[in-house]
């Protein structure tokens, strides 16, 4: 796929109030691509398209909830129902939880494997069959992050939701081949991009420090402009691996195999920066 096949096409991208998301779909646009911006918080998506729209550009908000499959699938009616085919869908929506896992509320560790891990089976339900019946080349991402390879004390419910997202993306990604060799499929894997993530994270007493540590770490990171520069690149090269610290990755993966390979306690490799 080059640049130039994407002019045109439209771009759906969940998570697109904030963060990777809205750059993305900024990207997109600067592509020459029709955007929808799904988001939970409409008030968000509609302030990026706004933007979007004043520069000219085609940006469609459609408020989505992706925990709720009834919702994708109404994000999907409208989208092929306004543009008539989907050449790239970002499942991006993503949230984070800290704290010991027994300290965690049930109710947002549900929310967070809902969001992370079964907003993007979502999205493959609703929009897969779809793109599958167009011949032409299309493009699925999905945000995973380097902590779908690595472990990561007190981030355990992000971290298993991941882990999750890695492995459906693989598997998804062998299916297409058998099944709708057009659809590329991509795994992206950012390092730490400096988005809102770490702000909207609940905080009880037992993880004011740890949410006060991340938001500094986080605001370090790239910007997010940045990441979907490499997102969209990935794109174009059919990479199924997309990583913008490919550093952090390798040394992030490596130590994860030897952990498994050599059937390590988890704690043999741990230096505290994952």
């Amino acid at each position: 796929m080059r640049f130039e096949d994407l002019a045109g096409g439209t771009a759906v991208v969940t998570g697109a109030g904030s963060g990777i998301g809205e750059s993305a779909a900024r990207r997109a646009t600067e592509l020459g691509m029709n955007v929808v911006l799904a988001d939970v918080s409409a008030h968000r998506a509609e302030t990026v398209a706004a933007k979007l729209r004043a520069d000219g550009h085609t940006a469609l908000v459609i408020p989505t909830d992706v925990r709720d499959a009834a919702a994708v699938d109404a994000l999907a009616d409208a989208v092929y129902s306004e543009f008539g085919s989907v050449s790239v869908l970002l499942n991006n929506a993503g949230l984070e939880s800290l704290g010991f896992t027994w300290e965690v509320p049930a109710d947002e560790w549900r929310r967070v494997i809902d969001v992370n891990l079964l907003g993007v089976f979502h999205g493959i339900r609703s929009f897969v069959p779809r793109m599958g019946a167009d011949p032409r080349r299309s493009h699925i991402v999905n945000t995973c992050s380097v902590g779908g390879i690595a472990i990561t004390p007190r981030m355990t419910a992000y971290a298993a939701s991941k882990h999750g997202v890695q492995a459906l993306t693989e598997c998804l990604y062998l299916e297409c081949a058998e099944v709708y060799p057009q659809i590329g499929v991509s795994v992206f894997s950012p390092g730490q991009v400096a988005t809102r993530i770490f702000e909207d994270v609940p905080v009880r007493d037992a993880t004011t420090d740890d949410a006060g540590f991340w938001r500094e770490q986080i605001r370090e990171g790239m910007a997010p402009d940045d990441a979907a520069r490499v997102l969209f690149d990935g794109i174009v090269r059919d990479d199924f691996w997309i990583s913008s610290h490919p550093e952090q990755f390798e040394r992030l993966a490596s130590k994860r195999a030897r952990t498994l390979n050599e059937k390590l306690r988890p704690d043999a490799l741990f230096d505290g920066r994952n």
